[in-house]
C-alpha cells in the first residue's frame, strides 16, 4: 500500500512511519518540524522507491496540495492518508490564551479537514481510498483542563464519520481513531500541567507500539468506522457523553485518580 502519514517528527507518526516500512509499505511522511523529519528518514535516503518525504504545515490549503500532487507525480495514487499531526497545550479557559483557540482548530480541526478535503477529491475520481483521521476519547466525551484540545477532536470525529456518509458511495472509507493517552511525547509535556490530570485517569497509558498495530492492522485491512481505544474507556466515554450530568459525579473520582497517576509518571 501507499500510504501518507503526517504528523512523522515525533511520537504515533514516527511509530506508524517505520512499522509500515517495515511491512512493505511506501511511505510519504511529512511533518511541520523538517529537521527532526529528516534526521529521523536519514537512514532512508536510499529508498527511494519506497519513501518520500516532505515538509507540510497541515494548517496551510496550498502546502496540502503541493505536498499531495508529490505522491501523486511519483506513485499516481495514495491508498491511505493518515492525519496524525495534532496539537497540545493544558489550561483552563480562563487561563490561555485567545491565540491558543486558533492554534488547537487550526492544527487539530482544520488540518484534518483540509488534508481530508484534498485526499477526497483524488480519491473520489479514482473510486478508491481510505482516510484515517486520529481523533481521542477527548473527542468522545469531554475533558475538564484540555477543553481546547477535547473541543478540537470533538470536531475531528463529528467531521469524520458525517463524511463517511459522504465517501462511503464513492468507494472511499473514512475510519475515525479514538485512542486514550499514549506514551508520546504530548503525554510527557502535560505531567507538569495539574490542569492535564484527567488524561492520566485510565488504568494504563497506551504505548505506540499497540496504536500503530491497531491502524496498520485492523484499521487498514477493515476499515471500520470508529475504533476506540482501549473499548472498556471507549465504552465509559461515550455513557458520559450520552448523560453529560455523570460528569458531576465521575469527575471528581476520576481527577483524584489522574493527579495520582500523574504523580507516578512524573517519577517516572
Amino acid at each position: 500500500m501507499i500510504l501518507f502519514i503526517t504528523g512523522c517528527a515525533g511520537g504515533l507518526g514516527k511509530k506508524l512511519a517505520e512499522d509500515a516500512f517495515a511491512a512493505g509499505h511506501s511511505i510519504l511522511i511529512t511533518d511541520i518540524n523538517e529537521k527532526e523529519l529528516k534526521k529521523f528518514s536519514a537512514p532512508w535516503k536510499n529508498e527511494k522507491e519506497r519513501v518520500l518525504v516532505s515538509k507540510l504545515d497541515v494548517t496551510s490549503p496550498s502546502d496540502w496540495k503541493k505536498v499531495m500532487d508529490l505522491a501523486y507525480k511519483k506513485w499516481g495514487r495514495i491508498d491511505a492518508l493518515l492525519n496524525v499531526a495534532g496539537y497540545l497545550l493544558p489550561g483552563y479557559i480562563y487561563e490561555v490564551p485567545a491565540a491558543q483557540i486558533d492554534r488547537h482548530m487550526d492544527i487539530n480541526a482544520k488540518g484534518v479537514m483540509y488534508g481530508t478535503r484534498e485526499a477526497a477529491v483524488r480519491m473520489v475520481a479514482a473510486k478508491a481510498g481510505h482516510i484515517v483521521n486520529i481523533a481521542s476519547l477527548a473527542g468522545v466525551a469531554p475533558i475538564m483542563g484540555i477543553a481546547l484540545y477535547s473541543t478540537s477532536k470533538f470536531a475531528v470525529r463529528g467531521f469524520s464519520l458525517a463524511i463517511a456518509q459522504e465517501l462511503k458511495e464513492k468507494n472511499v472509507f473514512v475510519t475515525v481513531v479514538c485512542p486514550d493517552a499514549i506514551k508520546t511525547p504530548m503525554l510527557d509535556l502535560q505531567k507538569d500541567y495539574e490542569q492535564a490530570s484527567m488524561t492520566f485517569s485510565g488504568d494504563k497509558v497506551l504505548t505506540v507500539e499497540e496504536v500503530s498495530k491497531i491502524i496498520l492492522g485492523r484499521v487498514l485491512s477493515k476499515k471500520p468506522l470508529e475504533v476506540l481505544i482501549p473499548g472498556s474507556r471507549g465504552i465509559l466515554a461515550k455513557i458520559a457523553n450520552l448523560f453529560p450530568a455523570i460528569s458531576a459525579y465521575l469527575g471528581p473520582i476520576l481527577r483524584k485518580k489522574g493527579l495520582r497517576k500523574q504523580s507516578a509518571y512524573k517519577k517516572g
